[in-house]
């Protein structure tokens, strides 16, 4: 096929939500549409594959470990599990858009010839133009790999989509960097018995959060077992080779001015992610991009090219699959002509979860970021052991974590909210629609929920305003 040329009304660059519900919206309403993915291996987009599914499932299954049974073991049933999942939403993603006549999918490495046209190289020897009048590039982010000397020769050095897929167990983790996707994995690989150390350079984890759910969040992670070493520079990493053994990593890092060793059998680097911008050829489509490689885009989501538009990760923006399905929507618009298109600028009240166990949810202010921004505020704050009408989290045998939320006392509006608890990450969506739709934290106080529910906790925690 080299030599072909496909003429569409719509090519998207990248298989992750937003690119893909845009395709199969568009292809739906006969448009025709061009969807390149770079591997088989990404069909659905990160979170499918190495993103938000695959980590979740591995949380789940370390949080219902059988009693007894051997971490190892429950680690590779997991892995093995998980595989599972993420092979059969592969397999449907790629489904729901071949069955739709209008839409195309290749498998390829997209570059772009011009303002107008993408060369996809699939294989060694395969080349197809393709050409649009609109493009969409959602090809997401990659992970940061620092200049750590000796990080790029370590054998046991990996990503966190390289580490959900080893089907072994380590014994021994580093994890460098203290974000939310080191964390993650600290709590999830100390529910199967690994022995977990963090290296944070900052002086403290969680720098957005209040000092209490700082404190709630730590205890947390001591509680499994993970050690979380603040202000550490990593200066080194060496490889130990070990005579009919797997080598290991040493990491060297520096705490106050005294070097410190770790033995690791593998070292996760998760130090965050940049988009994936490298080999797009964007200077060719004059398409503008930040010093960080992140696509410049309007609140409409459009490029400096008009007919050009980028979508998720790769914009820079918050790195979450809902806000990548959100710029799809926004899309979507402008491509359809709406009266009156969504826009960026519309958000509020977008929540966020770090999936501890149990998970820490986040809405909206913090209380030191209300009293900065000059509000009269209120707090109720608890230990979620202490909200005794609370009997979901008995029930469960999860009372650990507290709940917090900042109330504007003039207006009793809900400026923020921070739940660590069981389900936070389904609770903390009432918050966020409440501060969207100017409920007030005394109707969330009296009003009615299931029971037993985790929801149920309002009608005690608000009742701390008072």
């Amino acid at each position: 096929m080299n030599g072909t040329v496909i003429t569409a009304d719509l090519l998207v660059i990248g298989f992750g939500k937003g690119g893909k519900t845009l395709a199969a919206d568009m292809g739906r309403r006969g448009r025709t549409v061009v969807l390149v993915e770079e591997t088989v291996l990404m069909y659905g987009g990160t979170c499918i594959n190495t993103g938000c599914v695959p980590t979740k499932s591995m949380v789940y299954h370390g949080e219902h470990r059988p009693q007894g049974a051997a971490g190892a073991s429950a680690y590779a049933g997991a892995v093995a599990a998980t595989e599972q999942l993420t092979a059969g939403l592969r397999a449907a993603n790629l489904a729901g858009l071949v069955q739709i006549p209008a839409v195309t999918v290749l498998t390829g490495r997209a570059r772009f010839v011009n303002a107008d046209s993408v060369e996809v190289r699939i294989g060694d020897d395969e080349l197809i133009t393709v050409t649009a009048g609109d493009i969409v590039i959602g090809t997401g982010s990659v992970p940061l790999i620092p200049d750590i000397p000796g990080l790029s020769d370590c054998p046991v050095a990996v990503t966190s989509a390289e580490l959900l897929h080893r089907a072994s167990r380590p014994d021994r983790l580093a994890i460098l960097g203290g974000g939310y996707i080191g964390l993650e994995f600290a709590s999830m690989y100390a529910a199967y018995g690994t022995s977990v150390t963090v290296l944070e350079q900052r002086p403290a984890v969680l720098a957005h959060e209040d000092p209490d759910v700082v404190a709630a969040a730590r205890g947390v992670l001591a509680d499994r077992g993970v050690t979380l070493v603040t202000g550490a520079e990593t200066t080194g990493i060496q490889t130990v080779p070990r005579p009919g053994l797997p080598s290991i990593a040493r990491v060297d890092y520096l705490v106050e001015g005294q070097t410190t060793t770790v033995d690791a059998d593998v070292v996760l680097v998760a130090l965050g992610r940049t988009p994936n911008t490298t080999h797009l050829g964007l200077d060719r489509a004059g398409v503008e991009v930040t010093d960080t490689g992140a696509v410049v885009v309007d609140e409409h989501r459009r490029t400096s090219q008009p007919h050009i538009y980028a979508v998720g990760d790769v914009n820079g923006g918050p790195q979450f699959t809902y806000v990548s399905l959100d710029d799809y929507r926004i899309v979507l618009d402008q491509l359809a002509g709406a009266a009156s298109p969504r826009a960026a600028s519309q958000r509020q009240a977008v929540p966020n979860c770090l999936f501890l166990s149990p998970p820490l949810a986040r809405v909206g202010l913090t209380e030191c970021q209300a009293r900065t921004a000059g509000y009269d505020i209120r707090v109720a704050a608890s230990p979620v052991v202490n909200l005794a009408t609370v009997a979901r989290a008995r029930i469960v045998g999860d009372t650990v974590g507290m709940m917090k939320v900042v109330v504007d006392a003039a207006t009793d509006n809900i400026l923020g909210a921070a739940l660590l608890c069981h389900d936070a990450h389904e609770v903390i969506n009432i918050v966020a629609l409440a501060m969207r739709h100017g409920i007030s934290a005394h109707a969330l106080r009296d009003a009615m929920y299931t029971h037993p529910s985790m929801s149920e906790c309002f009608n005690q925690l608000l009742g701390l305003l008072e």
